[in-house]
Formats: C-alpha cells, sequence, structure tokens
C-alpha cells in the first residue's frame, strides 16, 4: 500500500449519520506516529445523531467541554473517555449539528506486531472493541480531539477499502436500552468479521471475514 486517500470533510456530511456510518465500513483507519503507521479496517460503527438521540452526548442540546467537539466541522475527531478506556468519535455533518460515528472495531492491517505489543490480547481481542483498538493503536489521550481526520496522523483511508458481503443492523451496545433511542439499530458490522465486538464464532467467516473479494 503505497499512496492513501485521506477522508475530506465532505465524505461526512451531505448524507445520513447512519449511512456514513456504514460507508466506513471497509476503510482503513490508520494512525502514523512514532512507532510507525498502524491500524486496520473498520469493521463495526456506530451512528449518533445529535439533539434527539438519548443515547448522544448532545442529547437535548447538551453543550459542554466534554462534548464540544461534536459541534465542530465534519470529520473532527472527538476522542472521550469512558470507564478508563479511550474511544474514537468522527463528527459528522454540518458546524453545530452534533453528529458523530464511534468506531466500534477493526481488522488489523498494518503494524501488528507493534500493535500486539501496545496490547498484548490473543487473536480477535486485540482490536474487538473501541477502547480495545486505541489501545493497540497505543492512543492513551485526548490529544488528537478537535483535529480534522483529512490532515490529523489519525485518518481515514478511502483509497484501499474492502467491501463487505452484507452489513448487519443491530441496537447500540452500551447505552441505557430502556431509553427513547436505546433500541434503535444504529450499529452497523461486516458480517461473519471475527473482530467485531462480540460476535459468537458460530458467525464467524474464516475464509474471507466477510469482504467481497
Amino acid at each position: 500500500m503505497t499512496t492513501s486517500q485521506p477522508a475530506a470533510p465532505s465524505f461526512f456530511t451531505n448524507r445520513s449519520t447512519q449511512a456514513i456510518a456504514q460507508d466506513l465500513l471497509g476503510t482503513h483507519l490508520l494512525y502514523t506516529s512514532r512507532q510507525g503507521t498502524l491500524g486496520g479496517l473498520i469493521v463495526e460503527a456506530e451512528a449518533y445523531i445529535g439533539t434527539d438521540d438519548t443515547a448522544a452526548h448532545a442529547y437535548n442540546g447538551r453543550r459542554t467541554p466534554f462534548s464540544e467537539p461534536l459541534y465542530h466541522e465534519p470529520g473532527t475527531i472527538y476522542i472521550y473517555q469512558l470507564r478508563g478506556f479511550f474511544l474514537f468519535d468522527i463528527v459528522t455533518q454540518a458546524v453545530d449539528q452534533p453528529q458523530g460515528v464511534l468506531i466500534r472495531a477493526i481488522e488489523p492491517t498494518h503494524g501488528i506486531e507493534q500493535m500486539r505489543l501496545n496490547r498484548p490480547k490473543p487473536g480477535v481481542e486485540l482490536t474487538n472493541g473501541p477502547g480495545k483498538l486505541m489501545g493497540a493503536l497505543g492512543i492513551h489521550d485526548k490529544q488528537l480531539t478537535f483535529q480534522n481526520v483529512a490532515d490529523a496522523p489519525l485518518m481515514i483511508d478511502l483509497a484501499h477499502r474492502r467491501h463487505p458481503k452484507s452489513i448487519v443492523t443491530a441496537p447500540r451496545i452500551g447505552v441505557n436500552y430502556k431509553a427513547a433511542s436505546g433500541q434503535l439499530p444504529y450499529r452497523y458490522y461486516v458480517a461473519g468479521n471475527p473482530y467485531v465486538s462480540g460476535l459468537p464464532k458460530r458467525q464467524w467467516d474464516l475464509e474471507q471475514h466477510g469482504w467481497q473479494f
């Protein structure tokens, strides 16, 4: 892989956040640091649709220093901490429309040995969750927050993407299921990919990992 095509802000607007989340599946999430370039194919993502979404940080127009990145330009990086883990969200839609996509899991493709040093866990446990993938990338702070994936060390590469055979739509994980938005099917993942968080082994596609070839 020699050339990359960073996703521009236009990738993250002019369509629904749900559509953007699905379109991110099969693109590369890449982080370039002193450890080299680390990352992999996005296999799972969740959409959060702003002020009317009870699971969103901007629900009811909430705007605090914590959620401020959501109100910035499309493609803005929003890293936040939850239960001791750092999570990576990408802002979607125009300024002051606080929507975003949480990247939940990746299939490692770049710098795998270094990622295993960063997070010494076996097999899919390396990156099959939003906090796990950030640990494997070696990101343990919020310093990249407010930067844009178009020109940040943490980027979305559109140049060498793969295409899922099938995309599964399901409720999000870790939200209040009793709230109004709790059961909305805004989680999307590559059917059969072993790196999808919590996917039972009986559903794994061990030959093609759910990709078209």
